[in-house]
């Protein structure tokens, strides 16, 4: 602590914050919030999907594929070509293997691009492959 003389001589402590243990505890509550957040993931486009009478909930999704009514294909945000799919959806697979792929394709999309996806699925390996629908 240092001291201050005034006019008149006489000593006075001068005030001082120490901000060292907030910031630890900020950082700690930031990893923490960080290591519980949920993560959505989403294909990066919107889909408009079909409607269904019958539907499963589906568990442990870690790869989302979308195609868009113009028939393009989107995998984390980013558009893929049809010859790129494998690759893309193989590297996904390796980064979690027990995972599962949802296709949400677009009511107004060709199931060409459908069967594209799905035929890169089962050639990357991936056994639960699921196509997204709306609740009837």
């Amino acid at each position: 602590m240092r001291r201050a003389h005034n006019a008149l001589g006489a000593e006075k402590e001068d005030a001082e914050i120490d901000l060292t243990p907030m910031l630890d505890v900020v950082f700690i509550m930031l990893i923490f919030f960080i290591v519980t957040a949920s993560f959505i993931k989403e294909p990066g486009v919107d889909v408009t999907r079909p409607d269904a009478t019958t539907y499963q909930s589906m568990q442990d999704a870690s790869i989302l594929v979308a195609i868009s009514a113009d028939d393009k294909i989107w995998i984390d945000k980013d558009e893929v070509e049809p010859s790129a799919v494998r690759s893309v959806i193989q590297r996904l697979h390796d980064e979690n293997p027990k995972g599962s792929l949802v296709i949400q394709a677009d009511e107004d999309s060709t199931n060409e691009f459908l069967v594209v996806v799905m035929e890169a699925a089962k050639a990357a390996g991936v056994a639960n492959v699921a196509i997204s629908t709306e609740k009837d």
